[in-house]
């Protein structure tokens, strides 16, 4: 079929481009033969390979079929038809034969003892059994696919009789309710007519009723008003001083006179009151604009002080610095800008001439540790060399040591393996013994006639079974017949039993709840009545869940807002207290209130002390006054005078501290007071959940409590009425499916009866002494002798094998400890080797030692001169360090200086520049304007308090007179009012006497009787008939449904389905078994065809004595069934000695494997290729010995013998073996052979040579 070799890809089959120094080569295949119907074909393939690069290119150009019929050639292209599957057909054998069988390349000649997976894949392959299997396949998925549809059939059937049978019922159901509903409505009409004239008359005489309960009513509503009207003017003139003596007319005047004064006085006290805020926010402003002014001027005051000790400080830090320095000229203060501007340039010039000294200094030392350093290094280098050599040397040293450790264990070892040569000897003695023994009691020969015995007996078995499979034909005739009457009869029995079962299982409880046994319509009937109850009970609970969720609601909502309330009271207080520092606000607020007042009058004392201590010392100062100026007391003495001015300067300067502090004091304490203001509210809330709403909400919760209380132990009765209701219900429910189950029964045994009768009327005439069952159970009889005896065969030969592989072990342990004795007078002689060593590895360890010592005394002195270079550098590091820190620490000093210094300047030109002091005499003309406007506005503002106090006295005295005028106003116009309710209660009563309203209502109550009647019996028969309705609905409704409609011939349909599946499903296990007997015998054959044939080769051919012959077993995979499952075999080829068979995979040797694999090949080809008489044999001698190769070409001339007859024989052998051709030539049906050799361009040519040539070279 045109396959390549194994391991190419085409483009090395053809001859390579880069040698034959072409860009592209082409190459062309030819072949000629006969086809097996006789025709003459020549098939050929044109290639080509094409060099692309690094990497050349192959691709096939056409391929070609010629046959010659009647003298005519006919082409076929591969353009129009697939060339290796018309090769197959041509050549009568299958692809798997071709690649594996007759052409097999060296390198996979020996798949025969490959690894299982693979030999299985290619045995298969040639056993051509695809098609049957897939055949199979297609019957068991088919078959499989069936029995699902029969059993999806079966259930479906189960659901539709269940629907038919349910169909049925509400049909009947439906005429019954049909016929109820028209006499229900017949009933109602006939109760509507009763009630029409008696509605009317009710009508009439609760209208007239209804006049008179409203008259009623009014009378009585007037009575009450008429008593409260009394009540209250009587109330009004016990509250009044005395009655007013005149007329409506000028009681009304007067009242209308009276309200006009007082409105002119209330607008007039609102105006004093709109001048009195304006007056206090004047006040208040320039309240305002004088503390703001009095803290300016003590802040510039503080400024100004600030100033003259900054001047002081920084001419002090001159001074210090420049005797530091040894300046001259900055010995007296104070200095001008000239002298501070040549200061700051000698500090610069100071500066940088410590810079320069100290930099200098760095450099020195830097060169004297670089030096240092550098013959620190060239030590340290001497030191390393040393260290490595001696590092090195002893790694040397070890590993000599190591092996001279080896070398005389081994010679302790060897001084002991002569007396295990004596030991092994006896062992040997001792283990032929016993294999000698075990030969004499071996019984192989006597087991194998008992295997013998016993595969006679399982023969007969085998036909037994086969007699007893004709007979089970014959009786599956009527197989259908017999199993459906069974199965019918079955049916019967499980139905009268499930009926047994269901009575004996309720019988007891239906009996408890009813007092009998019922059938479906009685106890549906109790269903009915029992889950009226049920609902009733329901309702009931539903209601009181509600209230109980209502009051838990109530409770919640309560507890929520209690918590809340308390958390809001706790913040509350807690804020409070955080403001307050207790929990008395009232008390703390007013005295907050006196705090404030009084620093603000001491902040405005002080404010003011700092003008008047100024002008008091200026006075006594400048002015040269000799007396106070407050009391004008004369001084006696300078002294006297001298002390009241520093008492008053001292004072002056403490002022704008205190003033600081009072300021900040009275801010503190009015923050303090606006946030206490601020809190009033919360005051109030918090007083309002103390007193009210947090005692109602726990009130709330007790009572909402109590009702939980009761609730819940009404609902634990009624729930546990409602369970018990509830499990009588269900237990009545789960026993009306059961009895409904019960009476489909009943009418299912009937059916059953009747049929059991037809399937008997057609058996009648057939002989049925042995049944399907009988002949299967002695079927299965036979099969279990027919296993035990199996079993006694594997056992007996199980006995032989270990019996076999016990001489075996012997006879290896025999050959292990003679190798062993081999080995150990081989290892004896390289003792004198050994010595040898180990007095010449001695010699170069001492050698080692001495070349190491001398290297360490060398290192020792080193390291001495190393240490103190070391400590020499480390010396001249700190002396730099502790040079370099004394330096800097003077620099950082007077830096720090000029720093502090340069601060001072820059704070002194800074209040120069912002101009502080006239600022500050601006600031104090300003406060005297507004302290002289602040007094004025103070006068206006106590005159207009005391004109409003005198105005709302007065509007007090003239709302005493309105409230008299109202009084007397309001009792003339109720005893108007109450006269005219004593005329309308005369009126009503009057219209009541007229109406008889006894009589009226003894009528009223007979016809409400009557009606009551009319309409209970009314409402009864309207729920029957809706009752009736809806049931109606229900029921066209259910019949409407998908699995209600058409029920019967649905389920008629279903089972003439499933009956016609169940017999396909038998015919097809019927095919489906004789075509796997028929595959299992022709695979059974073939095999045993091959075996015989690799057995008659392998001892014609082999010269071996311990393999007798080799076969190929396949064993079949017993663990599934054949109908469920396709029969798998697994292939090993195995080497018999004796009884025993082994694996040959793993356990042969080079020249085994390759015999096998040729014989193996040998065989298939006899048994597959007899229509294409075609085998290639290549390099069939490698890995043969002489023996086996001289045998090989013997039977290989026995095979060319035989089968020279035939006309389509062809022999093909590739080998480089010329004795082997020798050998082949000695036949008389070998006269020639063809040569491949190379010419003098490297191309290959084919010479035909003569078999008597071998030895000599032909060109």
């Amino acid at each position: 079929a045109c396959y390549f070799p194994p391991g190419t890809k085409g483009k090395t089959f053809v001859h390579d481009p880069k040698v034959a120094h072409e860009t592209d080569v082409r190459a062309q295949i030819r072949l000629q033969f006969r086809a097996i119907n006789g025709e003459h074909l020549a098939v050929q393939r044109s290639m080509a390979c094409t060099q692309k690069g690094k990497t050349p290119e192959f691709k096939t150009l056409e391929s070609v079929i010629t046959r010659t019929k009647h003298g005519e050639k006919i082409s076929l292209s591969s353009k129009c038809a697939e060339i290796d599957r018309e090769m197959i057909s041509a050549l009568g054998v299958s692809k798997a034969v071709l690649n594996n069988v007759i052409f097999c390349h060296q390198e996979e000649s020996n798949w025969p003892l490959s690894e299982g997976k693979a030999l299985k894949q290619k045995f298969d392959e040639i056993f051509s059994a695809t098609r049957y299997i897939k055949a199979l396949e297609a019957l068991r998925q088919v078959r499989l696919k069936q029995s699902l549809k029969v059993k999806e059939c079966q259930t479906e059937l189960k659901y539709l009789k269940q629907n038919k049978e349910k169909a049925q019922e509400i049909q009947d159901h439906l005429s019954n309710r049909e016929a109820q509903l028209t006499a229900s409505k017949e009933n109602v009409k006939s109760i509507e007519s009763q009630l029409e004239p008696l509605k009317s008359s009710l009508a009439a005489v609760e209208q007239n009723l209804t006049k008179v309960m409203r008259l009623d009513n009014d009378v009585k509503a007037l009575e009450s008003r008429k008593r409260q009207m009394e009540k209250d003017n009587h109330d009004l003139q016990q509250k009044m001083e005395k009655v007013f003596q005149g007329t409506d007319e000028q009681l009304r005047d007067r009242y209308q006179n009276h309200q006009r004064i007082v409105k002119e006085k209330e607008k007039r006290l609102l105006d004093y009151k709109r001048d009195l805020d304006r007056a206090t926010k004047e006040c208040q402003r320039y309240n305002s604009e004088k503390s703001e002014l009095l803290i300016e001027r003590g802040r510039l005051q503080l400024q100004a002080d600030r100033h003259q000790e900054h001047i002081m400080t920084r001419d002090s830090l001159i001074q210090s610095l420049a005797a530091q320095l040894e300046f001259d000229g900055f010995e007296r203060a104070p200095f001008t800008e000239s002298h501070i501007a040549s200061f700051h340039r000698l500090v610069k010039e100071r500066q940088d001439r410590d810079t320069e000294a100290a930099s200098r200094m760095m450099r020195e030392f830097a060169q004297k540790e670089a030096m240092k350093q550098k013959q620190i290094d060239e030590i340290r280098d001497q030191k390393t060399g040393l260290e490595r050599t001696i590092d090195l040397k002893s790694d040397i040293q070890n590993k000599k040591q190591a092996e001279l450790k080896n070398v005389k264990s081994e010679l302790q070892q060897l001084e002991g393996f002569s007396d295990r040569v004596s030991e092994l000897d006896e062992e040997i003695g001792k283990t032929e013994h016993e294999l000698q023994k075990a030969e004499r009691n071996s019984n192989v020969e006597t087991l194998e006639r008992e295997v013998q015995t016993l595969q006679n007996e399982k023969i007969n078995l085998d036909k037994a079974l086969r007699r007893l499979d004709q007979e089970m034909e014959q009786l599956n005739l009527h197989t259908t017949t017999i199993t459906q009457m069974e199965m019918l009869k079955k049916d019967k029995a499980e139905k009268e039993d499930q009926i047994r079962k269901v009575k004996s299982r309720h019988s007891e409880e239906l009996t408890s709840l009813l007092g009998y046994f019922p059938n479906k319509k009685q106890l549906e009937d109790w269903l009915h009545g029992k889950n009226k109850k049920i609902n009733q009970t329901r309702d009931t609970l539903a209601n009181l869940n509600k209230r109980l969720a209502s009051v838990e609601y109530d409770k919640t909502y309560a507890s929520n807002e209690l918590r809340k309330k308390e958390d809001q009271l706790s913040n509350h207080e807690a804020k409070l207290f955080d403001v307050c520092g207790s929990q008395d606000f009232d008390s703390d607020l007013n005295k907050l209130q006196d705090e404030i007042e009084k620093s603000s009058k001491q902040r405005a004392v002080l404010a003011g002390a700092t003008a008047v201590y100024s002008q008091f010392i200026t006075q006594l100062t400048e002015e040269k006054q000799s007396c106070c100026p407050v009391c004008q007391r004369v001084f006696q003495t300078e002294a006297e005078l001298q002390d009241v001015i520093s008492d008053l300067q001292s004072k002056l300067r403490l002022a704008p501290d205190k003033l600081k502090s009072t300021e900040s004091e009275l801010k503190r304490k009015e923050k303090k007071r606006d946030e206490m203001m601020s809190l009033k509210p919360l005051r109030r809330t918090v007083l309002e959940l103390q007193d009210k709403e947090i005692p109602d909400l726990r009130n709330q919760i007790q009572n909402a409590n109590r009702d939980l209380t009761s609730l819940k132990g009404e609902i634990e009765e009624y729930e546990s009425l409602l369970q018990i209701a509830l499990s009588e219900e269900e237990g009545a429910k789960a026993c009306l499916q059961d009895i409904t189950l019960m009476e489909r029964y009943q009418t299912d045994i009937r059916d059953l009866e009747r049929k059991i009768a037809q399937q008997e009327a057609k058996l009648l005439g057939v002989d049925l002494s042995r049944t399907v069952l009988q002949v299967s159970q002695e079927k299965q009889e036979k099969k279990h002798f027919w296993d035990t005896v199996t079993g006694k065969i594997e056992l007996k030969q199980k006995l032989k094998q270990d019996q076999q592989s016990q001489i075996q072990q012997l006879k290896s342990a025999v050959n292990e400890l003679k190798a062993e004795k081999l080995q150990i007078v081989s290892s004896m002689q390289r003792r004198r080797q050994l010595e040898e060593q180990t007095v010449e590895l001695t010699t170069e360890v001492r050698s080692l030692c001495r070349e190491i010592k001398e290297a360490k005394e060398q290192v020792l002195p080193l390291d001495a001169m190393l240490d103190k270079l070391q400590q020499e550098k480390e010396d001249l590091v700190n002396k730099r360090t502790a040079s370099n820190k004394e330096t800097q620490d003077k620099m950082n000093a007077m830096n720090e200086k000029v720093k502090d210094i340069n601060k001072y300047v820059k704070e002194i030109e800074n209040y120069i520049q912002q101009g502080k002091e006239d600022y500050k005499k601006q600031k104090e003309s300003e406060l005297g304007e507004v302290s002289s406007q602040l007094a004025a506005c103070e006068k206006q503002k106590e005159k207009i308090s005391k004109e409003m106090e005198m105005t709302r006295q007065d509007i007090d005295t003239q709302k005493i007179q309105e409230r008299w005028l109202e009084d007397n106003l309001t009792l003339r116009k109720r005893n108007e009012e109450l006269k005219e309710v004593e005329d309308n209660i005369k009126q009503l009563m009057k219209e009541m006497g007229e109406m008889k309203v006894p009589q009226m209502k003894n009528e009223q109550k007979r016809l409400e009787e009557k009606i009551e009647s009319l309409k209970r019996n009314h409402h009864i028969a309207l729920g029957r008939q809706r009752g009736f309705e809806e049931e109606i609905v229900r029921f066209r409704k259910e019949l409407r449904e998908p699995q209600f409609k058409d029920a019967e011939e649905k389920y008629r349909d279903m089972m003439i389905v499933m009956r016609t599946t169940e017999l396909v499903n038998k015919d097809l296990d019927l095919y489906y078994k004789a075509l796997d007997k028929a595959i299992m015998t022709f695979h059974s054959m073939k095999m045993e065809e091959i075996n015989k044939i690799i057995r008659d080769l392998w001892r014609s051919i082999y010269r071996g004595q311990d393999i007798e012959y080799i076969e190929i077993r396949s064993d079949a995979d017993e663990n599934v069934s054949a109908t469920d499952k396709r029969r798998n075999y697994n292939y090993r080829v195995v080497m018999v000695k004796g009884d025993t068979a082994l694996d040959m995979r793993g356990r042969c040797s080079a020249g085994q494997k390759v015999l096998a694999s040729l014989i193996i090949r040998l065989a298939l080809a006899e048994t597959f290729c007899l229509n294409c008489g075609i085998l290639a044999l290549d390099e069939p001698t490698t890995n043969l010995d002489r023996e086996n190769i001289e045998s090989l070409a013997h039977a290989l001339m026995e095979i060319i013998k035989s089968r020279s007859h035939q006309r389509n024989f062809q022999l093909l052998v590739i080998t480089h073996d010329e004795d082997f051709v020798e050998l082949l030539g000695r036949s008389e049906y070998v006269e020639s052979f063809y040569r491949i050799n190379k010419n003098i361009d490297q191309c290959s040519e084919i010479v035909k040579c003569s078999v008597s040539s071998l030895g000599s070279y032909v060109h």
